[in-house]
């Protein structure tokens, strides 16, 4: 991950944490998706931060574990659902987690924050750690013409959807859209993908 990304994130922890716990809308669109797209089994949120989907999967029906490189975030996490179960892990290399191991992978807004060399890398593990059959629900936010970075110093990289499609390894694509993210109310770009 972006160092200077992840240094944000360890700073500002419990600022974060209640930004997406208690002020922002719930993500009905992305619990939506994941209703409709995912199947039973073990499940990992890759980017937990603060552990508030990881704790609504847990809660039903998708045994989850998060993974999440900001120690900071991991503490707030741990914190506010002590009941989820988190572990430190980064993108790309998401040590500790076994190849083929998850029926499904959330990957909510975590990708546009990684340098565009780690991307391709990135989206071969995620599809690598899906059983056969398993679903991929990846979203970044869409940050156009060049990379950015926020007040806080994250980085938001550009990139298109095109070159995220042509990184995925093979896999089935189930939904490919641009929208609005309910929570955020930033424009995202969702894919879900199923692994042959």
């Amino acid at each position: 991950m972006d160092v200077e990304t992840l240094d944000a994130y360890d700073r500002g922890a419990a600022e974060f944490a209640k930004e997406w716990e208690q002020d922002q809308s719930p993500p009905v669109d992305l619990r939506e998706m994941v209703t409709r797209f995912f199947g039973p089994g073990p499940t990992v949120d890759i980017g937990c931060g603060s552990g508030r989907d990881t704790a609504w999967l847990c809660a039903n029906g998708y045994p989850a574990v998060g993974y999440d490189p900001s120690s900071g975030l991991l503490a707030q996490a741990r914190r506010l659902h002590p009941e989820v179960e988190f572990h430190q892990a980064s993108l790309p290399e998401l040590a500790g987690l076994a190849d083929g191991s998850v029926a499904n992978v959330l990957c909510e807004t975590v990708i546009m924050h990684l340098e565009p060399a780690a991307l391709a890398p990135a989206l071969a593990r995620l599809m690598a750690v899906l059983q056969p059959g398993g679903t991929l629900y990846l979203s970044w936010r869409v940050t156009p013409e060049r990379d950015r970075r926020d007040d806080h110093g994250r980085l938001y990289a550009a990139f298109d959807a095109e070159s995220v499609r042509t990184a995925l390894p093979a896999a089935n694509v189930m939904l490919d859209e641009e929208s609005t993210s309910a929570s955020s109310g930033k424009t995202i770009h969702r894919i879900i993908a199923r692994r042959p």
